[in-house]
């Protein structure tokens, strides 16, 4: 066993031109996650936006004088944000089902498709009911695309290379929402129907998608499940390169799909087994922890954030636009570095970084705002901070979490689990992200500077996690990541048990 594994950690080949375009085409799906995230928060402080579908929120924020914090706290109005992440948890569990019939290209294509239609449903909305509607179907695209992107980057990417590949998902997640930023700063400038414009510019990286997904093969993995042997092989060879020696990286392939077919329970329920204990708790814990960093809510919410502290519209947007802009060069960093120094010090220390930049925005705001019901407003020095220390943050988790949260759970799983964990893993995250875009209003009015004293409770909770119990997977091929888990302090009781249980299957 020992040998076989190491045998198995360098397949040989190297970093092809149709791995890279291959690659680039499928983390291009990140675009549309990217965009939405981006264009959502922008759009819903606009005036025009408001003054037609909100026009409560509209008068309320006349008389916000009283607490600065409350401005925008209304659950019609964060319906809108947080409905295409309840769509998303549903659509990616049915993914990961429909992925094994039809494959993930398939699957980023249909997805991709379903966002150009929504994006069209929201352009064009005329009450509140079809903004809805097409929010749902941007949700059922992001988490079709979400479900299968991160897993093709994994399937294609070389051992070697793979922590770059499948960051560069999130290096185009971040790109998506610097351009949905962009075109709110602008767009927020149109009286009336500039919002339109933002939300219909959604069509163009859907149809970046749609069109590039046209052009690339099938992972072998996923040919190989649907018994397409020759195919598969071919798919393995276009992406190694013509001279490049695949038999064994191609048996390995074969033999871990045997193996999940020899054991096909249903991959739902072997998740639960103890066997794949280790699984599990990485499918649920991961996604928890990221979406209790507190980024999803400052990544929708940034410019409702910084009209709370007392910035004009187009200056909150230009503001969001810096922290975008931020998180992109943390995550390019991430990308060069993430295969070097490994993952779990970039875990830890972007948590260090993060939870001390949380304490510090907290403090700033229990003393400079709303400490009294005349404070609707933060003095521009002190504003100044606050964004400051959101850079530092945002540079923190672009280094760390951002990039990691999609590298560490599409390479971890075996592969009769692994589309059913990354479903599952996804699900979880849009969960607990509807959960939050609906209530995070309500809680930024009702505890004020401590939500973010709530969040860096979390950091720490997290960063200890990992520290604990994530073993480093750098440069572990997947056919072979199963030796990683049988080695570590804890999780080795539950990885022996699996390797006994697939025995006992073989007999």
């Amino acid at each position: 066993m020992a040998a076989g594994t190491e045998a198995a950690r360098d397949y040989g080949g190297g970093v092809t031109a149709s791995v890279v375009v291959t690659c680039l085409i499928a983390a291009s799906c990140g675009l549309i996650f990217g965009y939405d995230i981006g264009v959502t928060g922008g759009v819903t402080q606009m005036q025009s936006f408001l003054t037609k579908f909100f026009p409560e929120v509209v008068k309320g924020m006349r008389g916000a004088k009283r607490d600065a914090y409350c401005r925008y706290d209304n659950q019609v109005l964060t319906a809108f944000t947080s409905s295409l992440y309840i769509a998303g948890a549903v659509a990616s569990l049915v993914a990961s089902r429909v992925t094994r019939m039809v494959g993930r290209q398939a699957i980023m294509l249909t997805g991709g498709a379903l966002f150009l239609a929504g994006s069209a449903f929201n352009a064009g909305a005329v009450n509140i009911a079809m903004l809805i509607i097409g929010r749902i179907l941007l949700g059922v695209g992001v988490g079709f695309t979400t479900q299968a992107a991160p897993l093709y980057l994994a399937e294609t990417a070389p051992a070697r290379w793979r922590g770059a590949f499948t960051a560069a998902y999130h290096i185009f997640l971040v790109i998506g929402t610097v351009a949905a930023t962009a075109a709110n700063y602008f767009t927020d400038r149109i009286p009336g129907w500039g919002w339109r414009v933002s939300l219909g510019l959604a069509a163009v990286p859907a149809t970046v998608i749609v069109v590039g997904a046209l052009f690339v093969p099938d992972t072998p993995a996923s040919l190989v499940l649907r018994g397409h042997t020759e195919k598969a092989r071919a798919s393995l060879q276009r992406v190694r390169g013509a001279d490049a020696d695949v038999d064994a990286e191609f048996k390995d392939i074969i033999r871990a799909v045997e193996e999940a077919r020899r054991n096909d329970e249903g991959a739902f329920r072997r998740l639960r087994g103890r066997g794949y204990r280790h699984y599990l708790v990485m499918v649920v814990a991961i996604p928890t922890f990221f979406d209790l960093t507190g980024m999803v809510v400052i990544a929708v919410f940034s410019p409702v954030l910084f009209r709370t502290l007392g910035f004009n519209s187009q200056r909150a947007i230009l503001a969001s636009i810096v922290l975008t802009l931020v998180n992109l060069c943390a995550v390019v960093v991430s990308s060069f570095t993430v295969d070097r120094v490994g993952r779990r010090f970039l875990f830890l220390a972007g948590g260090t970084a993060m939870l001390l930049c949380q304490v510090a925005v907290a403090w700033i705001l229990a003393e400079h705002l709303g400490r009294s019901h005349a404070a609707a407003t933060m003095a521009k020095s002190y504003a100044a901070g606050v964004v400051a220390l959101m850079c530092v943050y945002t540079a923190s988790l672009g280094l760390s979490w951002g990039p990691l949260k999609w590298v560490v759970p599409s390479e971890i799983y075996p592969v009769e689990v692994r589309s059913a964990g990354q479903a599952l893993g996804l699900s979880v995250s849009l969960t607990l992200s509807f959960a939050q875009t609906q209530v995070f209003m309500s809680m930024l009015c009702a505890m004020k500077y401590a939500i973010f004293l709530f969040y860096a409770g979390w950091v720490l909770a997290m960063t200890a996690f990992i520290a604990l119990f994530l073993p480093e997977t750098k440069g572990v091929p997947l056919e072979a990541m199963r030796a990683v888990w049988a080695k570590h302090w804890y999780w080795k009781r539950f990885a022996m048990d699996a390797k006994l249980d697939a025995q006992v299957n073989c007999l």
